[in-house]
């Protein structure tokens, strides 16, 4: 059953949202946030806060956020347009924190995050979220997830290519062959690092549950698929 969406938070969640920008501030490491920034090619500013001291300082308000059924896309934006990289990780926690408010309709603004500011940190991020809003369309005998995934798939960002092929990562006896199948074999042959990797782990993934299936598709297509994500495809073959 859906929630309703909800445009202006509570005042009680409003104060949530703004003690959380405030406590993650406070918790900054200087030390920290350079190392994190030189993991990420110093391509990002962080603050210094590890993920299990985010989430800690996060959890009241995405808690909140959760239990009022409210989908604050201000709240989305404010997060993703933060200098500081922790608070585009608090964007993506919130939206899976509330994704059975997402729709079909929700996913060309998800598309407008993973082109901004775009690393594997944040596109891998919106990975479960994606995938939900495509299963449950499919759940309600709707094509539009899936004609808009398959969309993804030949998308001009490669992070958005990225995101269409890992987004049934984990989905194990729910996972869509024939759209999985769709969207690797529109992206083989690419020569990006990123993109071969993707392809990798979502054959890795898929092969504990069905390993004739990914065996059987690899060999179908190695002679089109790069050395890496075959690699990454055959691990727990």
């Amino acid at each position: 059953m859906k929630g309703e969406r909800s445009a202006s938070p509570t005042p009680e969640t409003a104060e949530l949202a703004r003690r959380l920008f405030a406590d993650l501030r406070a918790a900054a490491d200087g030390e920290r946030a350079a190392q994190m920034a030189a993991y990420m090619r110093d391509q990002f500013r962080y603050l210094g806060v590890q993920t299990p001291a985010r989430r800690k300082i996060s959890r009241p308000f995405l808690n909140a956020a959760k239990k009022e059924r409210l989908l604050d896309w201000d709240f989305v934006d404010v997060c993703w347009r933060a200098e500081e990289r922790e608070f585009q990780y608090v964007a993506a926690d919130y939206l899976r924190k509330v994704n059975r408010l997402l729709t079909v309709a929700d996913l060309p603004r998800i598309r407008g995050l993973a082109v901004t500011k775009p690393w594997w940190d944040t596109v891998d991020s919106l990975n479960a979220t994606v995938g939900s809003v495509v299963a449950r369309s499919s759940e309600a005998h709707s094509c539009e997830g899936r004609e808009l995934i398959l969309k993804w798939a030949r998308d001009e960002s490669m992070w958005v290519r990225r995101l269409a092929i890992d987004h049934q990562l984990q989905r194990k006896e729910s996972t869509d062959v024939e759209l999985l199948s769709s969207i690797i074999e529109a992206n083989l042959g690419s020569g990006e690092f990123f993109i071969d990797k993707a392809i990798g782990w979502a054959l890795r993934d898929y092969s504990k549950t069905d390993p004739e299936w990914v065996r059987a598709f690899i060999a179908e297509h190695r002679r089109d698929m790069a050395a890496l994500a075959v690699r990454e495809a055959s691990k727990y073959l």
